[in-house]
């Protein structure tokens, strides 16, 4: 470097420093200048040092002195003034270390570890330790009479440079710090609304300026896609949040045209433009105004923040994407089960559900439509419904899908009836340029005085929607209280079944099936018993429906059938050789594409003589799927097991079916059994069973044998064997061993 006005022979060369470093120095307060604090108390050495630098540059820049006349009013200077970058300093003042203690000051109290100190003394002997030197980071020492005019040029230099790379270090140190805390404040930000406006603050504080810039989104992933302003800060918050081509600053669109065009960051006199590759078919980009150029090294702490950020906004697309996918109905972009329960539940809350309702309303014979016309016809369809549902309601109601072709709609009851929704589907949609003429069916829960929460009230409206199907189609039902009482009752029966289960509050109790000319036991019949803690008992016809209906039954049933196998294997090794144990299957079990597995399962692992196993079906299964199910009954009769059909007589069988079915006993329901003696003509059907059972070589029981007197009838009818309450109630296993041995059983 040759500064102006020095001699040839005084010119200092110094090795070019990176353009980095000269670049990207922080700006000072006191823009474009060196900032170099003069403290000494001799006037003389104040005017020799600003005569000797005044007029020469350092590192392109010129020099501004500050004066201080002694160390206390060096600490006030230093105490206001910033971007001081070089100290001369005067060791010995109103004190021998006055230099010294305000050096210590600036490191210790004010903790200014950048500013440069060069001592200076006029009286060698009071020269400072070399300790001193080294601990209070002190860039240089020289007498005053080794400072020339070059040596003094050449010190300030070195000492200036070595500013300029501190303050650089501080400053990438500061900016990497703020930007490691910058993206753990984004990344607790919601919404990529809150997390745009966040990247400005952010941006803004990196660059220790007002935040005052905009972000953009380019949707279609392609130069000519729509570009959407989704967050502004400063001035630009007037602009228009909808395109930024409209945005009537037509320098701002572009600069956010050109760094989208060019794919990268666009550094600018009074502006920069981060880039932001989005995955997909998005892109973002932050304009930011920054009133002046960027050094070399905010431009790099800038590109190293967008790279964290890309990842942010990446991620922020992704939790957007996930919670659109867990709370709105990809196809029709409406409000799904689980939203519309969020919304439920915040109108629940606020106490106020006077005049709201809420209604499921599903579209009649819409699988079959599906179906027929194909699946993209189907969605189409449900498009159409959804935009009129939208177009007529929607600003009024919240519409939502909840199923398949079941849409949701919840708002003031003065809308959310049936006139008003089953009318819109009146006239016909037009899918695929074909009117398509739909009919629907509405469930509808008021929520005055409602005391569930949202889950309940579309579990009420589910319910109120399958009574009106079931009712009629293309109507409507309100659900009532006492429904709902009816379902919750269901609920908590299911759930205290589960428990007995596995509580062992289920167990198996016999009834003896008798030989009514003998009056000796010829069997038992098998039946299931629930008694809870308290020692009270649930009646069957409570509990099995409810196990049929949750599948417990599979568990339950295979259960009674071991420990009827079990308990038959027991009472034949104490010599009831000639017994038969019944045992009830249900339509479920039936059913369950693993029963004649488990049959043969039981059998083999109880050892049970198949030939003495009966399995009673009722006649009600005998007529569904009648080809299945005398495929089945083959299957199992191969196992040696026999056939009972149940409540014989209460079904509509054929007499070529049941002959088909090849079973080997019927039995008379016990209602045919008390209407023997409560008409003269009681006896008909019990008579025609009887007559029946002979003629197609069937054994044939009587179920609920009260009396001597039905008994007789029944026997004088041919009828040879009952069971019933006469012979013996349903017993434990230990008592049904006594009664067999008091009462003759072989």
């Amino acid at each position: 470097m040759n500064p102006a006005g020095m001699p040839a022979d005084d010119d200092i060369v110094f090795l070019d420093e990176a353009h980095d470093a000269a670049a990207t120095a922080a700006r000072s307060g006191a823009e474009g200048v060196w900032r170099v604090l003069i403290v000494d108390d001799d006037a003389d050495v104040h005017s020799a040092t600003t005569f000797a630098l005044a007029n020469l540059e350092m590192q392109q820049r010129p020099l501004e002195f500050l004066h201080a006349y002694s160390a206390t009013e060096a600490r006030e200077i230093l105490a206001r003034e910033r971007d001081i970058a070089v100290i001369l300093l005067d060791v010995v003042m109103e004190q021998d270390d006055s230099g010294l203690q305000l050096v210590r000051h600036i490191r210790d109290v004010l903790k200014l570890s950048e500013p440069r100190i060069i001592l200076r003394t006029g009286q060698p002997g009071y020269a400072p330790e070399i300790d001193a030197i080294r601990d209070f980071d002190i860039n240089d020492y020289k007498t005053k009479s080794e400072l020339t005019r070059i040596k003094l040029y050449t010190t300030v230099t070195a000492a200036i440079r070595s500013y300029e790379q501190i303050r650089a270090i501080n400053t990438s140190r500061r900016g990497l710090d703020r930007i490691v805390r910058a993206s753990t404040e984004l990344m607790a930000l919601h919404g990529l609304d809150n997390f745009a406006a966040g990247i400005l603050q952010q941006v803004a504080g990196l660059l220790e300026c007002e935040p005052d810039g905009l972000v953009c989104v380019r949707e279609g992933g392609n130069d000519h896609g729509e570009l959407f302003i989704i967050a502004t800060l400063g001035a630009c918050e007037g602009l228009s949040r909808n395109a930024a081509y409209g945005i009537g600053d037509h320098a701002i669109a572009r600069a956010v045209d050109g760094s989208f065009g060019a794919r990268h960051h666009l550094f600018e006199a009074q502006h920069a433009v981060l880039y932001f590759p989005g995955n997909g078919s998005r892109d973002f980009a932050a304009y930011i105004r920054t009133g002046a150029p960027l050094g070399e090294i905010q431009q790099r702490l800038l590109e190293v923040f967008a790279r964290h950020i890309t990842v942010g906004l990446d991620n922020v697309m992704l939790v957007s994407r996930l919670h659109n996918s867990a709370f709105y109905d990809p196809l029709t972009k409406l409000p799904n089960r689980t939203r519309l329960r969020e919304i439920l539940d915040e109108s629940l809350s606020l106490g106020n559900r006077e005049g709201i309702a809420l209604a499921l309303v599903d579209i009649d014979h819409f699988a079959e439509t599906n179906d027929a016309l194909g699946h993209q016809f189907g969605d189409l369809l449900l498009l159409s419904v959804a935009a009129r549902l939208q177009g007529e309601l929607g600003e009024q109601l919240t519409i939502g899908r909840v199923g398949g072709d079941t849409f949701g709609v919840l708002g003031d009851t003065a809308l959310v009836n049936p006139g008003v929704l089953l009318r819109l589907f009146d006239k016909p949609f037009s899918i695929d340029g074909q009117d398509v003429q739909l009919s629907a069916t509405a469930g509808l829960v008021s929520l005055a005085d409602y005391e569930g929460g949202g889950a309940d009230a579309l579990k009420d409206a589910d319910i109120a929607l399958k009574r009106a199907k079931l009712l009629q189609r293309a109507g409507h039902f309100y659900f009532s209280r006492n429904m709902g009482v009816d379902i919750r009752e269901r609920v908590r029966m299911m759930h205290a079944l589960r428990t007995a289960i596995e509580d062992n509050e289920l167990f198996v109790v016999y009834q003896p099936q008798i030989d009514l000319a003998s009056r000796r036991p010829v069997g038992a019949e098998a039946l299931l018993r629930w008694k809870t803690k308290d020692g009270s008992f649930v009646p069957p016809d409570r509990f099995i429906p409810i196990a049929e209906y949750s599948g417990l039954i599979i568990e339950i049933g295979e259960r009674v059938l071991r420990e009827a196998c079990l308990e038959l294997v027991r009472l034949q090794q104490l010599g009831f050789q000639d017994f038969t144990m019944s045992v009830n299957v249900s339509q479920v079990q039936f059913r369950h594409p693993r029963f004649l597995d488990m049959v043969r399962d039981v059998l083999h692992e109880t050892q049970a003589p198949a030939s003495r196993i009966e399995l009673e079906i009722t006649e009600s299964i005998a007529m569904e799927e009648p080809d299945a199910l005398i495929r089945l009954l083959g299957q199992i009769k191969q196992t040696g097991i026999s056939i009972a059909i149940d409540d014989f007589g209460t079904g509509f069988s054929s007499l070529s079916y049941l002959q088909r079915l090849q079973a080997d006993r019927l039995k008379i329901d016990r209602s045919f059994v008390t209407e023997i003696t409560s008409s003269a003509r009681g006896s008909s059907i019990a008579e025609m069973v009887i007559q029946l059972g002979r003629n197609l070589g069937l054994s044939v029981v009587a179920e609920g044998v009260e009396d001597e007197r039905q008994a007789g009838i029944l026997e004088a009818l041919g009828c040879p064997l009952a069971q019933g309450y006469l012979f013996a109630r349903p017993m434990t296993v230990d008592q049904l061993r006594t009664w067999l041995k008091q009462n003759g059983a072989r």
